[in-house]
């Protein structure tokens, strides 16, 4: 059968890890994660100096909760206009940029519970380390375990691509980054922009698939191999070349987030990122003779099913027939002009939202209560896809977004930080203390 793309239900756009996020404003010294509300406490009865910091992580908070609302759209919004065919302004807006910005959001979590502008050293980083390395598998057995009642198998069944595995791999991946500076950490990312998409166009036709798109427990066991090159290199989140992504938001996150200079550089900084990154996708496939040399070397492929790849994705993966599709920046084909669109949209996103934080941080809250827990929302929201509570029905779109809003805010007013990460936190609070006693005692 000849290879074309399906503008249809393309799998997704997920979460963010919510205990790796800015609530680490403790004492550098340990990097322990607090919540949030405990973090606006001590903003306000410690000093003022303290005002910024609370201001950076509202404004880091909201930008996760804009993500997660975008996640939820692509989910259960169409993508297209069944009379126009064209694409619709929430997959155009939302399609793989919003996974994009939870990757990121996940790294400048790392780098503030890791240190912040300072990473730690010696058992410290010990401590950091092995608490990334519980988080990563405690997220990723999260999402294992919700992956057996997700419906479907096939990318065309399932209600979403859930990325909580895929986190786990990329936690796991970014332990040993850690201590770098920011400006080894911008240099490794741009690698894995470039590595990373070279890696999956050569292995992906050697490598062994799993039989599930959403890889369960059952999967695991019987096939690590293959669930392994999935989490890796073959998946919608592939964790090679999404440390792109993580690796920045660790480097923007050893910045002075406060500071309104690195705030608009972030911002006109991503803009021609994501410009640069689509001009010169736009250049080499329109200009440059790549079109031509997708269709005549790719078997029933045509103009017009390379322009739905660029707008609608591969479907699943992209061929590799030429190295000439990695020249195309469409949503989920993970090429470099793909990577470095979907990374400047966030980084110019996340300034944005420290900006506005400045000023209007209290008209950010119904965000910034969704967006300070997303671990446990995201997997709500898996669930009631679970149910089918969504399909065809663009009104559940309003109603997963209302009740996530709503028990956001309830629970944070009422509890602070979110069931699921405050349980994360615990165990990775418990493993720093059991690493620091380790390393402590004499002999």
């Amino acid at each position: 059968m000849p290879w074309a793309p399906v503008p249809a239900r393309p799998a997704s756009t997920p979460l963010a890890d919510e205990a790796s996020t800015g609530r680490a404003t403790a004492a550098p010294a340990t990097g322990s994660a607090t919540s949030s509300t405990a973090s606006s406490t001590a903003s306000s009865t410690a000093s003022p100096a303290a005002a910024p910091a609370k201001r950076r992580l509202v404004g880091v908070d909201a930008a996760r909760g804009l993500a997660l609302i975008g996640m939820i759209a692509i989910h259960i919004l169409p993508s297209w206009d069944p009379e126009t065919f064209e694409p619709t302004a929430q997959w155009t807006v939302f399609a793989g940029r919003s996974a994009a910005l939870f990757a990121l959001l996940a790294g400048v979590g790392l780098a503030f519970s890791t240190g912040g502008r300072t990473p730690h050293t010696g058992r410290a980083m010990t401590a950091d380390r092995e608490g990334v390395a519980v988080r990563a598998l405690l997220i990723a057995g999260l999402g294992l375990a919700i992956n057996h009642v997700l419906p479907g198998s096939t990318i065309d069944e399932v209600p979403a691509v859930n990325i909580l595995v895929y986190y786990g791999a990329f936690f796991l991946l970014a332990i040993p980054f850690l201590r770098l500076p920011a400006r080894a950490l911008f240099v490794w990312a741009g690698v894995f922009a470039l590595a990373g998409p070279a890696l999956v166009h050569l292995l992906r036709d050697v490598l062994p698939v799993v039989e599930r798109y959403n890889p369960d427990y059952l999967d695991l066991v019987g096939d690590p191999g293959a669930t392994a090159a999935r989490l890796l290199l073959t998946g919608t989140f592939p964790a090679l070349p999404y440390l792109a992504y993580l690796l920045t938001g660790l480097a923007i996150g050893r910045l002075d987030l406060a500071g309104i200079r690195v705030q608009t550089g972030l911002v006109l900084g991503g803009a021609l990122l994501a410009a640069g990154a689509s001009l010169a996708s736009w250049v080499l496939v329109d200009r440059a003779g790549g079109l031509d040399q997708l269709v005549t070397r790719t078997p029933g492929v045509d103009e017009e099913l390379v322009t739905e790849v660029i707008v609608f994705g591969p479907d699943p993966t992209l061929p590799t027939t030429t190295w000439w599709w990695l020249t195309v920046g469409g949503p989920y084909t993970n090429t470099p002009p793909a990577l470095l669109l979907g990374l400047g949209s966030a980084v110019a996103a996340l300034g944005v939202f420290l900006l506005l934080a400045r000023r209007w941080a209290s008209w950010l809250l119904p965000l910034s209560a969704m967006g300070a827990m997303t671990l446990t929302v995201y997997s709500a929201h898996l669930l009631a896809l679970a149910a089918e509570l969504h399909y065809d029905q663009p009104l559940w779109f309003w109603i997963h977004v209302a009740v996530a809003m709503a028990f956001a805010l309830l629970w944070r007013q009422a509890m602070g930080q979110g069931p699921l990460e405050r349980l994360v936190a615990a165990l990775v609070r418990a493993t720093r203390r059991r690493v620091l006693a380790r390393e402590q005692r004499p002999g």
